[in-house]
């Protein structure tokens, strides 16, 4: 199976394509899915003189992931995981080591069936998801593998809530990195950005250094 941000170009031959779009409140972001051939002529290099060139390499390699780019992907990723049929929102916490502590996405509390309690983002409000719902920031925190998150980052498909500003700035975490600012007119991303201001949260947005990150299970 192959996942990739962005269109790519694959070797082998797909047997069947699924399209697995990652939606943030309705506004897609291009994450493909395919189910790929698991013939040995689909497992094999794109052809013989990579596979040739890979072998006799003895230098490292340059084109490796840098953090930002590490962490965003993990927390876009993890928004896979979402049950949310309009917005897929994931999380990654970092610490100031560079080892991830802590992932989440959004989704409903444990013990709450994702078919029993509402999706719809219209209607009376405890008809909606929005009572219920729990951000991606709030999981990563809570999932975190240790308690003091001081001097970590956390990285974010969507600017954070002044909900979820509340959680980060109590925890410690020190700088967010986020990939889309599109609520920005709205009072919870201002009152959040107040709230970072103040307390000293720096907040910068992810620029990535290429176009699309592939990850193959064949």
């Amino acid at each position: 199976m192959l996942l990739h941000i962005e269109p790519l170009q694959t070797c082998g031959k797909a047997m069947q394509t699924d399209i697995g779009l990652m939606q943030i409140d309705n506004e897609t972001m291009r994450v493909r899915i395919e189910t790929m051939a698991t013939s040995n002529e689909a497992a094999q290099p794109c052809c013989a003189a990579e596979e040739n060139a890979d072998s006799t390499m003895t230098e490292k390699r340059t084109d490796y992931l840098s953090w930002d780019e590490y962490f965003m992907a993990v927390a876009l990723l993890s928004g896979l995981r979402s049950k949310d049929p309009n917005t897929q929102v994931g999380a990654c916490v970092a610490s100031a080591a560079n080892k991830i502590i802590g992932v989440g996405y959004n989704g409903f509390p444990w013990g709450c069936s994702d078919d029993d309690l509402p999706w719809s983002r219209e209607g009376s409000y405890l008809d909606t998801k929005y009572p219920y719902v729990c951000h991606a920031e709030l999981n990563a925190v809570l999932n975190s593998t240790v308690r003091d998150l001081h001097d970590c980052r956390i990285y974010v498909a969507l600017f954070p809530c002044n909900e979820c500003g509340k959680v980060i700035i109590q925890s410690g975490i020190r700088e967010i990195i986020y990939l889309s600012d599109k609520y920005k007119d709205t009072d919870s991303v201002k009152a959040a950005k107040r709230m970072f201001e103040k307390s000293g949260v720096k907040c910068r947005q992810f620029v990535p250094e290429r176009d699309s990150v592939l990850v193959s299970f064949v």
